[in-house]
């Protein structure tokens, strides 16, 4: 077993470093002590070139990053080389990742042996699959009608693209199903640190100003995990709201940065997130 060590669990997301003024602040995150840890939750960047970058410059810095994709780094933006698609995008992100000395969803999950330890890190590639409905609607139909009807509609529809699979929520389905049967088979009995793009409940999304964007942010296929399995923390992203929610007992944390036009309005202070920090439930009702 790894001997144990100091330093801090941490985690941030949607770091977005395409935007000139977020690649500056990423040049700035150091960690406090050489034992820290960095979960990325997704969102690096759109280029390939741009997630090389942010992912070396923090390898370098931290002793071990933990990344998961989010729906950007999937995307297939035109005239990035070589223009991969769907899986064969995913594959290449996870062999840059390998070659940075980068953990992914593709490794044997980690133990964290540090101060608030031991946790076993499980990052997920999970997707979505069009569960997550607007009120009103009761099919994925019904829900992109609707959105496109208010103009609010995810980009992953032009440029995520599934291949070989037929469908993104059949991509999904397989994404599931191979990684609870990973949760299942591990039968570990350490608490563990989900760290998915995605929040594995429907509820962070309520707070959403369009609800419709809702589709696009996870599946109901994850509702019960947080309880099936010994759950310390579950990391997430993707919305753009950082916050701190709790279910079941179990803490949710979203980590984004976002992009300027948002944390102008907050600016960044202690960006990265102490997994581990003690952080008490709210007092019931």
């Amino acid at each position: 077993m790894p001997a144990r060590h100091d330093g801090r669990l941490l985690a941030v997301s949607d770091l977005h470093v395409t935007y000139d003024e977020n690649r500056a602040i990423v040049q700035e995150l150091k960690p406090s002590s050489p034992g820290d840890w960095l979960l990325v939750a997704g969102d690096v960047a759109d280029g390939l070139e741009d997630i090389r970058w942010a992912l070396r410059l923090l390898a370098g810095r931290f002793e071990r990053v933990v990344w998961t994709p989010g729906n950007h780094e999937l995307w297939t933006p035109h005239g990035d080389p070589p223009e991969l698609r769907g899986v064969a995008r995913y594959e290449h992100l996870v062999a840059m990742c390998r070659e940075l000395g980068v953990l992914t969803p593709e490794d044997p999950y980690p133990l964290w042996e540090g101060p608030g330890g031991p946790v076993r890190i499980v990052p997920l590639f999970l997707l979505y699959d069009y569960t997550f409905l607007p009120p009103g609607t009761a099919t994925k139909e019904e829900a992109l009608e609707y959105a496109r009807g208010t103009g609010v509609v995810c980009t992953d529809e032009y440029l995520l693209h599934p291949d070989p699979y037929p469908s993104r929520e059949a991509w999904c389905a397989a994404r599931v199903a191979e990684t609870e049967r990973r949760l299942v088979e591990a039968g570990d009995d350490v608490p563990l640190v989900f760290v998915n793009h995605y929040p594995l409940v429907r509820e962070p999304t309520n707070v959403l100003w369009y609800p419709e964007f809702a589709q696009w942010c996870g599946t109901t296929a994850t509702r019960d995990w947080h309880l099936r399995f010994p759950t310390a923390a579950m990391i997430y992203g993707h919305l753009h709201i950082p916050r701190v929610t709790w279910y079941d007992g179990v803490r949710f944390e979203e980590v984004s940065l976002g992009y300027p036009r948002e944390w102008r309005r907050r600016p960044p202070r202690d960006l990265l997130r102490d997994v581990l920090a003690g952080q008490d439930p709210p007092p019931a009702p």
